[in-house]
C-alpha cells in the first residue's frame, strides 16, 4: 500500500466535502434597496416586480433555516476532519513500523486491509454526507420558495397586480422597471412580519 497516494485520497475526499459546505453556505450578493424615484406607487392592473436576492437576504425565515443548516455542515465537516487526521496518522504509523522491521508479513497485511477499509468507510461517509447536505439545501431552498410564493399569492388577492415578476443577479427578468413597480421591500416587510408570528407561536412556553 502506498502511504501517499492513500492520504491523498482521504484528503481529497474530505476537501470536496468542505468544497460543498462553502458552495451551499456562502452568502448571496446582497444588493441594495434603490429608493424609489418618485411617489407614485402601483396600482391594480400594474406588472409589478421584486428583486428576489436582496429578497432572500432580507427574509428571516431564510436567514434562520440557512444558519441551522450551515451550523450542521460546520459539525459535518469537522467529524470528517477529525477522522480523516486520525487515519492519516494511523497510516503514519502503520509505514513507520513497516520500515522499521517491526510488523511480520501477517500483521503487516491484516493492519492493510483494516486500513484501506477505514479509508473506504471514510469515503463512503463523506460521499453520503454530500448527498445529504446537497439535499437539506434544495429542501431548504424549496421551503422558502413556498413560503414566499404562498404570501404572494395572498397579498395579491388585495392588489390585483397584473403579474409579480422576480428578477435575480443571474437572471434578469425585469431589464428595467420604474421604481414605483419595485415591491421588494413591502414583501420583505410583510413575509417578516407573518414569519415573526409564526415562529413567536412555535416558540411560545404553555401556560399552566
Amino acid at each position: 500500500m502506498k502511504k501517499a497516494s492513500l492520504i491523498l485520497s482521504i484528503l481529497a475526499v474530505i476537501a470536496a466535502v468542505a468544497a460543498l459546505i462553502v458552495s451551499l453556505t456562502a452568502p448571496k450578493k446582497n444588493h441594495k434597496a434603490t429608493e424609489p424615484a418618485s411617489t407614485t406607487e402601483a396600482v391594480a392592473g400594474d406588472i409589478v416586480f421584486l428583486r428576489l436576492d436582496t429578497l432572500m437576504m432580507q427574509y428571516d425565515m431564510y436567514s434562520d433555516l440557512q444558519s441551522a443548516f450551515e451550523a450542521k455542515a460546520q459539525t459535518i465537516e469537522s467529524d470528517l476532519n477529525k477522522k480523516g487526521r486520525k487515519l492519516e496518522s494511523d497510516i503514519k504509523n502503520f509505514e513507520n513500523q513497516i520500515n522499521k522491521g517491526l510488523l511480520t508479513r501477517s500483521a503487516a497485511e491484516q493492519q492493510n486491509a483494516s486500513l484501506q477499509q477505514r479509508q473506504a468507510n471514510l469515503q463512503n461517509e463523506a460521499a453520503q454526507k454530500q448527498q445529504e447536505l446537497a439535499e437539506e439545501s434544495q429542501v431548504l431552498l424549496n421551503q422558502v420558495m413556498f413560503a414566499i410564493q404562498t404570501y404572494l399569492e395572498e397579498y395579491n388577492k388585495d392588489h390585483n397586480f397584473a403579474a409579480i415578476l422576480s428578477t435575480t443577479a443571474a437572471s434578469n427578468v425585469v431589464m428595467v422597471g420604474a421604481p414605483a413597480l419595485d415591491i421588494t421591500q413591502e414583501i420583505i416587510e410583510g413575509l417578516n412580519a407573518e414569519y415573526i408570528k409564526t415562529r413567536n407561536t412555535k416558540t411560545a412556553t404553555p401556560t399552566e
